[in-house]
């Protein structure tokens, strides 16, 4: 943030709030965090990281732990054969890859589980934990019989549109372990792509990787064979006797240190960018409350979770009960990440975002103090404070990890902001000091969301009409969609991008959302068809540039995001660095739709109830 966006937000604060809240030795809060910022800026942006997915080199960081070798591969659909609807994907996500040791949603579980009124389900605890969402997943595909259509151990590496046939002709890699490569090619009417938001691993890009005479793993591909444990069981007696670091302090280490901290006998906390701390309060679900108070009528989930937005997103106009109530529900100042109602115009952004810090800056002060009465030595405490407001990193909520700081085994590296210097044969070197460590486990989260297409995220080829590539598309900025569903030159293919949607910090009610809409919309135009034809669906280029222009009407409402600690949802400071008026304004237009996810979900709605299929082209063949 320069000195002249820190005057401008200071001249649209309460005059209360101008003159203070100080920080001492630094003056106002803005000061600070234009300073702590400053000391993260890497002139290198995305390109300080290694992305896994497209490393030959260091591909064995993603490798599947939890297949054993010699697991044949299921072939639902033989080579050379078809399908009416192909999704790349995978059963859990995100939950079957993440299996690392005190792994729990930080969402409340009545709200992330997705068909949790289907399928008649209480959760164990309000946050549930990794292993009850994955096992819960797995009862969800037992129940409409998915389990024999799933095809693992197996990637897609190309999609194609054939015009002539107008449909999907999809290469997949299939890959046993230990096993040979081996190619499928298969036909579909209809396919998606769903990698997840946050997928791909990343490793910071640092000299001396290869150097490193232990061991070392991500985050994301847990090694209980090294640490001792199961998924189920995170008894980690492997690490009795062991010195371990474990790089990164995001949302993974703050679960997985408290458990480290049980069994290691030294842990060392690399840390470059602190994460804001509030409390969990996790509990045991109690029945009689989940029957009276949570499930008690027909429509009960996705009330819940309108309700849950709601209060993300709409700080004057919040309903009168918060269902959810909880860390996320109290926080409005996240509407600078997903939206609000409220317009904002150039003429009112600079109060749009002072208003942002008004309601900010108690919450995250809050937030730094309790730091400070739990952490017992003063300097760690004074270390661990998070200096930006609460939209620029992902909140923690956590009752464990602060505490895990005040044990005799446990010691903070905090970088300044910087990253580790390298890795070296013992351990790992900063600032000229070099920690010697046996393991060293990497929790350096995934790549930004925001870039590329769905495709470059899954590593997959997609070729539309005319060869058209998706990914060549967003990387010139004109991957457009209508309502982020749907693509032209991409017939029969949808996608439950970012892009242009409404967002929440609960995720699985977007693509439930999303996906709901897709479904909709194939089975309106399946009606068109008659016996042996199929359709063609396609938005009009009219359509999409009417959806950017709407979403581009309202950029002024993230705001509050210029000047943000580096991190995925900026690619790590690169989209501040976007001075072209023309590349800003195109960025825009593919942002997040602005007006908050309510908003959103009433478009979806209106647009259903008209009944035309506004935007969309459908044409019958066969």
């Amino acid at each position: 943030m320069t000195q002249d966006e820190v005057d401008n937000v200071k001249a649209s604060m309460p005059a209360t709030d101008l003159n203070g809240p100080q920080v001492t030795g630094t003056g106002n809060f803005m000061e600070k965090y234009a300073a702590e910022r400053e000391k993260r800026l890497d002139a290198k942006g995305v390109g300080q990281y290694i992305d896994l997915i497209e490393s030959d080199k260091y591909g064995k960081f993603i490798e599947d732990p939890w297949v054993e070798l010699g697991t044949p591969i299921k072939e639902p659909v033989p080579d050379g054969g078809r399908c009416k609807f192909l999704i790349a994907g995978g059963f859990g996500g995100t939950w079957y890859w993440n299996r690392y040791p005190g792994l729990m949603c930080d969402v409340e579980s009545y709200i992330y589980l997705p068909l949790l009124e289907e399928m008649g389900y209480m959760p164990k605890r309000r946050y549930a934990s990794g292993y009850e969402i994955r096992e819960y997943c797995n009862s969800v595909c037992t129940k409409y019989g998915l389990h024999d259509r799933a095809m693992f151990q197996s990637r897609a590496k190309s999609m194609t549109w054939d015009e002539v046939k107008k449909d999907w002709v999809v290469e997949i890699v299939k890959k046993p372990k230990g096993g040979q490569e081996s190619l499928l090619t298969l036909r579909t009417d209809f396919a998606m792509i769903a990698p997840g938001v946050l997928s791909n691993a990343k490793l910071p890009n640092v000299d001396g990787i290869d150097s490193f005479g232990g061991h070392m793993f991500h985050t994301a591909r847990w090694d209980y064979n090294y640490t001792g444990g199961t998924p189920e069981q995170p008894d980690l007696t492997g690490l009795r006797g062991k010195k371990v670091a474990i790089v990164g302090t995001g949302a993974t280490a703050v679960q997985a240190v408290p458990e480290l901290a049980k069994y290691a006998d030294e842990l060392t906390i690399f840390q470059r960018t602190p994460s804001a701390i509030d409390e969990r309060g996790n509990r045991d679900t109690d029945p009689e409350w989940f029957q009276t108070k949570v499930a008690r009528h027909p429509g009960w989930f996705r009330e819940r979770n309108l309700n849950f937005a709601a209060f993300l997103t709409n700080p004057g106009t919040r309903p009168a009960e918060d269902m959810v109530d909880d860390g996320w529900t109290h926080m409005p100042s996240y509407s600078a990440l997903v939206g609000t109602r409220k317009p904002v115009t150039m003429e009112n952004v600079q109060e749009h975002v002072g208003a942002l810090h008004t309601y900010d800056y108690p919450r995250q002060e809050r937030v730094r103090q309790r730091t400070k009465g739990i952490v017992d030595d003063s300097a760690t405490a004074e270390a661990l404070q998070a200096w930006y407001p609460s939209w620029c990193k992902r909140p923690c909520f956590h009752d464990e990890y602060l505490q895990a700081f005040n044990l005799e085994n446990v010691k903070l590296v905090d970088t300044e902001g910087k990253s580790i210097d390298r890795i070296v044969e013992i351990g790992i070197e900063v600032a000229g000091k070099t920690y010697d460590v046996d393991v060293i486990i990497w929790s350096t989260g995934f790549r930004s969301p925001v870039v590329g297409s769905n495709a470059g995220k899954a590593n997959i080829v997609v070729a539309g009409r005319n060869g058209v590539s998706m990914e060549d598309l967003a990387a010139k900025g004109e991957l457009g969609t209508l309502h982020g569903t749907s693509v032209r030159h991409f017939p029969n293919f949808f996608t439950p991008a970012p892009s242009q949607v409404g967002f929440s910090a609960n995720f699985t009610f977007v693509a439930d959302t999303l996906t709901s809409h897709q479904v909709l919309i194939i089975s309106e135009a399946m009606k068109r068809a008659e016996k042996g034809q199929k359709p063609v669906i396609e938005p009009s280029q009219e359509a999409m540039d009417e959806w950017a222009m709407r979403v581009l009407g309202g950029a002024a409402t993230f705001a509050g995001m210029m000047g943000c600690t580096p991190s995925y949802f900026n690619k790590e400071g690169e989209i501040d660095r976007i001075t072209d008026p023309a590349a800003q304004m195109n960025m825009a237009k593919y942002g997040i739709w602005p007006y908050g996810f309510q908003s959103y979900y009433d478009i979806l709605q209106e647009w259903r109830g008209e009944g035309s299929m506004k935007g969309l082209e459908v044409s019958v063949v066969g």
